[in-house]
């Protein structure tokens, strides 16, 4: 009893020791041999052209608090006096990935300046050659005239794991190498407007001026560059976000070889798969990505994918999202045939699609919504009208009906609007008011069926679900 009793004391005193600095991830030696590589970039432009998030604002133009400005020696005038305008800077990070002097930085930094300047761990100062910038991906290639200079480790993105530690280095609000660590939060995320990069997330603290510095594995090696944070305040608020270092390579490496980047193409809009789409469309799971519309002349086109087929995978990857299918599509060099797996009406089919390059102005015009004129009711309580000549070149549009009225009922309830176009309904095309009242009469109840719509231009595939009378 006596033992017992020693062995459970001596077990209590050993979880009330503090846990030790061995049990926590040393970085000093990290940052030591890492920070030398690190840089601050300012830029100048003319009085006048200051581009967003500069270094007296934050990411989304925010006016940084007052107490910032003594450090950035902010020139100071009396009330009511005009203040000289100077060539703005805009303070961000970057890093030197090869000694002879090509290092990397976010492409927002650089946009729209006029001379470019590079500071140095040892206090150097040096302007830069913008090699290439790519708006797409926020990635832009600098080289410096210098050589024999420190580098940063390349490691792998695709490598790294969610709850990983990881470390940032750069000059948040241009305080030169701070040092900031945390976790991977989450991997292969997709923000608004960011279409082709499947961002890292952590919790590294990090603050306008940090853009464009690198994120470092515990090995030593740089796995993202520190681009967005998600902020109310215009300061860290725990959400950070990276761009892949395999992502940032392979533009830098098309940026220096041939001035440009160039992405695959798929030709599609697509849209969220949810659970009544789900359902609707006989899938197990809400997954994939829904094809909204398919472009005209696109490289899906001419391989014959529809609208209403959901996308599922992608050269043997997954879409689970459908964020996921433009990261899969825009690596895929164009030229290239990849294979494609899609439901179409509730069966699997695999296509063959040459994956073109994508374009520069890939954005659809937004238009404005008809005016309908001939009324029809329905099993919706929706009234429709034809779809004239004029609408349908606006919208670009080859047929459908235009919803004139939306009463109480399954159409409302569904979330149309008055001046949407519908053109397919339950898997069959809408090509006038009659086809419409035909189909909607026939629907099933008491489960959802799909409806493809066109709002201000833009396609889109909605459940629709008639409940037992």
């Amino acid at each position: 009893m006596r033992a017992m009793t020693q062995l459970i004391f001596a077990c209590i005193a050993i979880l009330a020791l503090p846990v030790s600095a061995a049990d926590l991830p040393d970085f000093k030696s990290l940052v030591k041999e890492s920070s030398p590589a690190v840089v601050n970039i300012s830029t100048e432009q003319k009085a006048g052209s200051q581009s967003e998030g500069g270094p007296f604002t934050g990411p989304g133009g925010e006016e940084i608090p007052e107490i910032f400005r003594h450090f950035f020696r902010m020139p100071e005038f009396n009330q009511g006096e005009r203040p000289r305008r100077k060539a703005p800077q805009s303070l961000g990070s970057g890093f030197i990935i090869s000694d002879d002097g090509y290092l990397l930085t976010n492409h927002h930094v650089i946009a729209d300046a006029d001379k470019v300047l590079v500071r140095l761990a040892d206090r150097r100062e040096l302007e830069a050659e913008v090699i290439g910038s790519d708006e797409r991906s926020d990635i832009a290639l600098l080289k410096i005239d210098a050589d024999h200079l420190p580098t940063v480790k390349l490691g792998r993105s695709r490598d790294l794991e969610v709850g990983e530690w990881v470390l940032a280095i750069g000059s948040p609000f241009g305080f030169d190498h701070s040092v900031t660590a945390g976790i991977v939060s989450a991997k292969e995320r997709a923000l608004a407007n960011e279409t082709y990069v499947p961002f890292i997330q952590t919790d590294v603290a990090i603050n306008p001026g940090n853009s464009g510095g690198p994120l470092f594995n515990l090995e030593g090696e740089v796995v993202g560059i520190n681009s967005q944070i998600y902020t109310r305040s215009g300061g860290f608020m725990g959400l950070s976000f990276a761009i892949p270092i395999d992502v940032a390579m392979d533009v830098a490496d098309q940026l220096k070889t041939q001035g440009f980047v160039t992405r695959g193409w798929l030709g599609v809009i697509i849209q969220e798969v949810n659970r009544d789409l789900a359902e609707s469309f006989g899938l197990d799971k809400p997954a994939g990505a829904l094809v909204a519309k398919v472009l005209s002349g696109s490289p899906a086109a001419d391989a014959g994918v529809q609208e209403g087929d959901v996308i599922l995978r992608f050269e043997g990857q997954e879409v689970i999202r459908s964020s996921d299918l433009p990261h899969f599509v825009g690596r895929v060099k164009p030229g290239k045939k990849a294979r494609v797996e899609i439901v179409r009406g509730g069966e699997s089919k695999t296509l063959r699609v040459e994956i073109g390059v994508l374009p520069k102005q890939d954005e659809l015009a937004q238009t404005e919504r008809a005016q309908p004129h001939e009324d029809k009711s329905n099993r919706l309580d929706i009234e429709v009208t034809a779809l004239d000549a004029k609408r349908k070149e606006k919208w670009q549009v080859s047929s459908g009906v235009v919803v004139h009225r939306v009463m109480p009922g399954p159409g409302a309830d569904a979330g149309l609007m008055v001046g949407d176009v519908i053109t397919m309904l339950n898997g069959e095309q809408v090509d006038t008011v009659d086809d419409f009242n035909r189909i909607s009469a026939q629907l099933p109840e008491a489960r959802p069926v799909p409806m493809r719509i066109v709002r201000r231009g833009s396609p889109m595939f909605i459940p629709l679900k008639i409940e037992d009378k």
